[in-house]
C-alpha cells in the first residue's frame, strides 16, 4: 500500500491545509495527518488535542486519510507508519526553500523517504493558520478560510475559551 504523510501543526486547519490533504489522497492508498507541536512557534490558539479535533473533522469524509497527534521527528512518523513520501504544501519561495532543507534532513535520517512539494492552489496561497487567527480573534466570518467541518467546533472552542478566561 502506497502511503503518505502530511504534516503540519494545523493552528487551526484551513482550507489550504485540506486541500493539499485532499491532493495527496487522490494519489495515495493511505495517508496519515501528523499535527505536530511546534515549539518555534509562538501564541498557539489551540491546544493539541483541539488542534488533532479540528483535523479530524476536516477529513472525515476522505476514506483513506487518518490523522494522529505525533510529539517526535516527522521522518520518524513517516517511517514508523509504512511511508513512502511526506507531502508538503508550498506557497511561496520562502516555504519553497524552507520545505527543500527540511527534505534533505529527512532523507539524511531515513533513506529513501521522498518529500514531495504541492505548490498551493491559487485561491490559498495567501492563507496561513496566523492569518485565520486573527479572523478568529476579531469574530470574522471563517467560511472561506476553514472548512466546513471546522468552523463549528472552532466556535464552540473559542466560546467555551471566553467563559474559562471570564
Amino acid at each position: 500500500m502506497r502511503t503518505a504523510v502530511c504534516s503540519g501543526s494545523f493552528d487551526p486547519i484551513t482550507l489550504g491545509h485540506l486541500d493539499i490533504i485532499r491532493r495527496t489522497a487522490a494519489c495515495f492508498e493511505q495517508v496519515w495527518v501528523c499535527v505536530s507541536p511546534n515549539a518555534e512557534k509562538k501564541n498557539q490558539m489551540f491546544t493539541p488535542e483541539q488542534k488533532l479535533l479540528l483535523v479530524k473533522a476536516a477529513v472525515a469524509e476522505y476514506p483513506n486519510v487518518r490523522a494522529e497527534l505525533w510529539p517526535g521527528l516527522l521522518a520518524d512518523y513517516a517511517m514508523d507508519h509504512g511511508a513512502c513520501a511526506i507531502v508538503r504544501g508550498v506557497r511561496n519561495a520562502t516555504d519553497w526553500d524552507v520545505e527543500r532543507e527540511l527534505a534533505r534532513i529527512n532523507a539524511d535520517l531515513h533513506p529513501g523517504l521522498d518529500t514531495m512539494l504541492l505548490p498551493a492552489a491559487a485561491e490559498y496561497e495567501h492563507f496561513s493558520s496566523s492569518m485565520v487567527r486573527e479572523m478568529i480573534r476579531y469574530g470574522q466570518p471563517l467560511e472561506k478560510y476553514l472548512p466546513a467541518a471546522a468552523v463549528e467546533l472552532v466556535r464552540k472552542m473559542r466560546t467555551e475559551l471566553n467563559r474559562e478566561e471570564a
